[in-house]
């Protein structure tokens, strides 16, 4: 066995963020470690490294238990890694970046550049990669820095090579090229980890998979022993029933006259980079829609194209049959769209202001006179959705900051409608917030559409998104995998879509 972990385990503080983890790499294997965010992937990487040392356990190379300090000191073992961020100099050369820190050098003077050269064009050539050594990293495309990232790792020696998401942000034609650098580098002998969010290049280039879900190790089989209904089920938590009856889910709250309503928000052929790929939508008056999908799928980055925080390549945007022209966020506010981001803490709250300010931010410009804010008005807007919200805090002056997770998500809710919006989209709103606090979000959510807005939400808890909606969208890849009507419908409808999801790539 070339790599192999026994019992590896990592806390922080009371925190396990890794458990009792038994994992192996063998010579010429590619091996897919997969899970959800929060599941243990970048914790087991950085103890393969050398970023952090095991609290419990032990790694194995060819055998001998090892014990790295540094990644410099897992490098000279022949473990390293690749990520999903380009850590090179974009001014210097390829090949000064290849071989960045152990150029010839005499008297702190490069001596030899043209063997330098020589060397990083053998290797890249050795891959297939028609790339000049000598023209700057910058120049080149993100996914062959990507390429050269690779090339480094490999003139350091390295047999056991971990890849950490290298696809995220690569085009269909680099991709490829990547692909072909795997084969060749499983050729040679070497081990890869391979860390991917997507399904069908995992079941494409890999030999074994595994599973990891809060911080644990779930399931371990070969790939073609390991059905997609198995492994997602593995990955969202739950038990695999694919091929069972529905169940008898009681109906969502759609009405028929929300079934007639007017649409709300049309979304037809959007598209960004590799990000979404020709999402159509369409969520009427009172309507509920749920956007499903695993890690990667394209929920965040679908939010963002309509709202106007990514600008689509193509696609339009309708707000009540009114088309959204060059849409900035800014601009889908005026028109009636509003957005509550996933990541509540960056994205989201004002962690130094008050609950006022944070409540009023998106709507200063409409109760300010002269570019005074009337303080009536202000008022006015934050008492009425601490009532009606049911926002506690011991005042509005207090701290958003000392307000608990489910209140400061009410507070990011209540600054939305604060816009009077028509539409709202809700990312992952009860992420990180309790249970009791979920079913106040929950409601809250309900009241929404029954006041006639169209909502579109997501969820990473399957069963979450299946409660909450009237209808359930799919998507994988960036793409609409399929879409069901959730009245009689159980969570497995959902991981079946799931599993069966093959977007083709761009």
């Amino acid at each position: 066995m070339l790599l192999e972990t026994r019992g590896l385990g990592k806390s922080f503080g009371v925190v396990a963020a890794l458990s009792d983890v038994s994992f192996s790499l063998r010579a010429g294997e590619v091996h897919g470690l997969m899970g959800e965010n929060g599941a243990g992937k970048s914790t087991l990487i950085k103890l393969l490294t050398g970023f952090h040392p095991p609290s419990a356990g032990e790694i194995l190379l060819d055998g001998t238990p090892v014990s790295f300090d540094s990644p410099r000191a897992a490098q000279a073992a022949g473990v390293a890694a690749v990520y999903q961020e380009i850590n090179l100099i974009p001014e210097r050369s390829v090949a000064a970046n290849i071989f960045l820190a152990r150029e010839p050098r005499q008297f702190g003077l490069l001596t030899n550049t043209r063997k330098m050269e020589a060397d990083a064009a053998a290797i890249l050539s050795r891959y297939g990669l028609a790339i000049d050594p000598r023209q700057p990293l910058r120049t080149l495309g993100l996914g062959l820095q990507q390429m050269v990232s690779i090339a480094r790792v490999v003139s350091l020696g390295a047999r056991v090579v971990i890849m950490d998401e290298p696809t995220s942000a690569l085009a269909g034609a680099e991709v490829d090229i990547l692909y072909g650098v795997v084969e060749q580098l499983r050729r040679e002998g070497r081990g890869i980890v391979y860390v991917s969010h997507r399904l069908s290049e995992c079941y494409r280039l890999c030999d074994r998979l595994t599973v990891l879900r809060d911080g644990r190790m779930v399931e371990s089989a070969t790939t073609a022993d390991l059905p997609r209904a198995r492994l997602v089920a593995a990955m969202l938590g739950r038990e695999s029933t694919a091929g069972s009856a529905p169940g008898a889910r009681p109906a969502a709250a759609a009405t028929d006259a929300a079934a007639a309503a007017p649409i709300a928000l049309s979304v037809r052929g959007l598209s960004w980079r590799t990000r979404v790929r020709d999402v159509s939508i369409a969520v009427r008056r009172g309507e509920i829609l749920g956007l499903a999908g695993l890690l990667g799928a394209g929920r965040t980055e679908t939010f963002k194209a309509i709202y106007g925080a990514e600008t689509p390549d193509r696609g339009d945007v309708e707000i009540e049959g009114r088309r959204l022209f060059h849409a900035r966020p800014a601009a889908s506010i005026r028109r009636g769209l509003a957005f509550l981001s996933e990541d509540r803490r960056s994205e989201g709250i004002f962690p130094k202001l008050s609950v006022r300010a944070n409540l009023t931010a998106a709507v200063l410009p409409r109760i300010s006179r002269f570019g005074v804010v009337s303080r009536r008005r202000q008022t006015e807007l934050v008492n009425r959705y601490i009532r009606e919200l049911g926002i506690k805090t011991a005042g509005p002056e207090a701290l958003i900051s000392e307000l608990s997770g489910g209140n400061q998500q009410k507070v990011l809710i209540a600054r939305a409608l604060c816009t009077e919006p028509r539409v709202v989209m809700l990312d992952d709103p009860t992420r990180g917030i309790d249970v009791g606090a979920k079913a106040e979000v929950h409601r809250t959510i309900r009241d929404l559409a029954r006041k006639g807005l169209g909502v579109v939400v997501t969820s990473s808890e399957v069963e979450e998104v299946l409660e909450l909606s009237d209808r359930l969208v799919v998507l994988n890849e960036g793409a609409i995998a399929g879409e069901l009507e959730t009245a009689g419908r159980e969570p497995e409808d959902v991981l079946a879509l799931l599993a069966a999801a093959e977007a083709p790539r761009a």
